[in-house]
């Protein structure tokens, strides 16, 4: 993310002069908010890239597009941002040992096994509830962070597997017996 575009963003922030969420305020606003856990994973050269994303959200069906965001100061980011496809494989709930894996920095992340490349080349974490191959048609500077948008290619789903779930600062498991 370029200086001029955080200057511009912040112009436009100060021009409407108004009152906003502190940074921890807004976290406290989003650890109440449950998400699902995925993670995203690309291939940059021989090296495999990924990361923990709560972020995935459906944007269209017709077309099939969905998108994340991931901070610019991220250790992927420079890898995501010369990729021209990677995966979004949806966690199942007995995988928060993969997740918080995904989400250490300073490690291999794909070391300790569980996943399989796609004929295409793109890792997909095995055991995932479900997972898509997508393309990226959009990296979109946000505030410090970039939204990466997809248009889905291909997927996989399991219907046996239940997701994992990330509310206020840990993994929850859902099941029918959260159904109301």
């Amino acid at each position: 993310m370029t200086a001029e575009t955080l200057h511009a963003l912040d112009r436009l922030l100060r021009d409407q002069d108004e009152p906003q969420l502190s940074p921890q305020q807004y976290k406290e606003v989003f650890r109440q908010h449950p998400a699902g856990v995925a993670v995203v994973a690309l291939r940059d050269g021989e090296r495999r890239i990924g990361f923990t994303a709560t972020s995935v959200i459906s944007v269209s069906a017709a077309p099939p597009l969905l998108a994340f965001s991931l901070a610019s100061t991220s250790s992927s980011w420079d890898a995501l941002s010369r990729a021209r496809t990677l995966t979004v494989s949806f966690l199942s709930a007995d995988q928060d040992d993969v997740s918080a894996r995904f989400a250490t920095s300073g490690i291999d992340r794909f070391a300790a096994g569980g996943w399989y490349d796609l004929g295409s080349g793109e890792p997909v974490i095995e055991g995932a509830v479900s997972w898509v191959r997508g393309r990226v048609l959009q990296r979109t500077p946000v505030g410090d962070s970039y939204l990466v948008s997809l248009r889905a290619l291909e997927h996989g789903t399991s219907d046996d597997t239940t997701p994992l779930v990330y509310h206020d600062r840990s993994y929850h498991r859902i099941g029918s017996h959260t159904a109301i």
